[in-house]
């Protein structure tokens, strides 16, 4: 199937056991998508068994209704019909990976332009789109809406839009969100809970960030990095982490943020985020990684500075391109 939009509820019509999953480390976009579906297909087919599983998401998106229901062992009973994978490509499903090749019928959504293929017998994947969320929104036939469904789609386009202030955010993002906060969930309440507060601990870790940050290539880039000796001095998990490279992204003449965080010996779990010139997709694939353009990952091996050197070739690339691209332009 191509591209295009297809009819969620026909695909899912005869399936008895309909498996839903996303990426490892899921986040905002992750969660709210996986669970909107969820609740929305339990609801427009009550005769089906429709079942959500994913790594353990952050404690702050328990105020999305099914958060208690999702299976975190990936336990599988019978066949599964349909699985739908949200938000990511089959490589980055993790212990659900061999779930969604056994079953049946398989559905992509997605929106990273990593995944421009989709990995499934029916895809719609839309490069480009402001999050999972908003084309699951799309998929969704209106009648079965309800406050917690609104809910859920909305956590997800906030989380991966920057709360509607990055490029990816378009016109039709914007009135989507409209739609959505007229089922009258408290709006600012859901964002201060799941985007901005902070526990003591995170806010001393994201002190610690940005005390240790190193600013290089004339201030256009900033890194920071934190070690698995800081994160058990916490009792912190990568959850933790959460919003510091985005925090890095805003300081005054950076272009483009590198955060990362030790997840084994000479391993780091590496967060990329840029501004205006810099595709960050670009560079994380380069390593095996992915995402979008301002906002992607990847994980390398080596030391602090081996990591920082290989990522800052490929960022220096890009922004050699941008000068010459730019003189260019200034002599037309």
């Amino acid at each position: 199937m191509s591209m295009e939009k297809f009819n969620l509820l026909e695909e899912c019509k005869d399936a008895a056991n309909i498996f839903i999953s996303g990426h490892i480390r899921p986040d905002g976009d992750c969660v709210g998508s996986c669970l909107a579906m969820y609740q929305y297909l339990r609801k427009a087919l009550p005769e089906a068994k429709v079942r959500v599983a994913l790594e353990e998401p952050a404690e702050v998106f328990r105020c999305i209704r099914g958060f208690d229901e999702i299976d975190n062992t990936y336990t599988v009973d019978g066949d599964v019909d349909v699985f739908i994978a949200l938000d990511c490509e089959k490589s980055r499903l993790g212990a659900a990976e061999e779930i969604f090749a056994n079953a049946r019928k398989r559905i992509n959504v997605d929106h990273h332009v990593s995944n421009e293929r989709g990995c499934g017998d029916v895809n719609y994947v839309v490069p480009g789109f402001s999050s999972t969320a908003e084309l699951v929104y799309g998929l969704f036939d209106k009648q079965y809406m309800d406050e917690e469904i609104a809910k859920a789609v909305y956590i997800g386009m906030a989380h991966d839009t920057g709360i509607f202030r990055y490029s990816n955010t378009s016109p039709e993002t914007l009135r989507i969100a409209a739609e959505l906060i007229e089922y009258g969930f408290d709006f600012p309440e859901l964002i201060d809970e799941t985007f901005y507060e902070k526990t003591y601990a995170q806010n001393q870790l994201l002190g610690r960030a940005l005390l240790e940050s190193i600013v290089f290539m004339n201030g256009k880039c900033i890194v920071s990095a934190i070690d698995k000796k800081t994160l058990d001095f916490y009792n912190a998990t990568s959850k933790d982490l959460e919003g510091i490279v985005n925090q890095l992204r805003i300081t005054k003449g950076v272009e483009c943020a590198i955060f990362m965080y030790m997840t084994g010996n000479l391993e780091y779990k590496v967060s990329l985020r840029s501004c205006k010139y810099v595709d960050v997709s670009k560079v994380a694939a380069f390593f095996g990684g992915g995402g979008h353009v301002r906002a992607a990952g990847c994980t390398l091996n080596g030391t602090f500075y081996d990591v920082v050197n290989n990522i800052s070739k490929q960022i220096e690339l890009q922004m050699k391109e941008h000068a010459e691209e730019s003189k260019e332009t200034d002599c037309l």
